[in-house]
């Protein structure tokens, strides 16, 4: 009677240890199916060491990736600051007998207020234009209320002024 307890009771744990290994094997598919979610196909023999290293190399050249573009955008910055892009415009009448706010003056600088203010004063018979430099937000030229005002707007536009 012993030999056959033995032998049940050995069947029993045979059976127990099959049913945790197909458990295993389940649980192990699972897990395979959600490596392969995040890794790719298994066919490709990925392990958590090659696939973190694979990751850590992509971020790695990102980097170097991310600091070159910072580098050109420092260097495109000065070029920028230095365009006139800071521009305004006042249109008026220069001479009372005339209508529709023909005549004009504009102002176009850049970051550091440098530039240039042009007018066009228009009559019935000619148009005349003038153009004065401007360093620093100033001319060295007596500039008309309008060209003042064109300047005024223009240096209001950008941060600096």
């Amino acid at each position: 009677m012993t030999s056959t307890a033995v032998a049940l009771l050995a069947l029993v744990v045979a059976v127990l240890a099959l049913a945790g290994a197909a458990v295993a094997v389940l649980r192990l598919r699972a897990v395979q199916r959600n490596f392969e979610v995040l890794w790719g196909s298994s066919e490709r023999g990925h392990d958590v060491a090659s696939v973190v290293k694979a990751e850590h190399d992509r971020i790695s050249a990102l980097d170097q990736r991310i600091t070159a573009l910072a580098g050109r955008v420092d260097g495109v910055h000065e070029h920028v600051a230095a365009g006139l892009r800071h521009v305004s415009v006042v249109r008026y009448d220069a001479f009372g007998d005339m209508g529709g706010r023909l005549s004009f003056s504009a102002a176009i600088l850049d970051d550091s207020g440098d530039g240039l203010v042009i007018s066009s004063i228009h009559a019935r018979g000619e148009s005349r234009t003038y153009a004065k430099g401007v360093i620093d937000g100033r001319s060295e030229i007596t500039l008309s209320p309008e060209e003042r005002q064109a300047l005024a707007a223009a240096r209001s536009d950008h941060r600096d002024a």
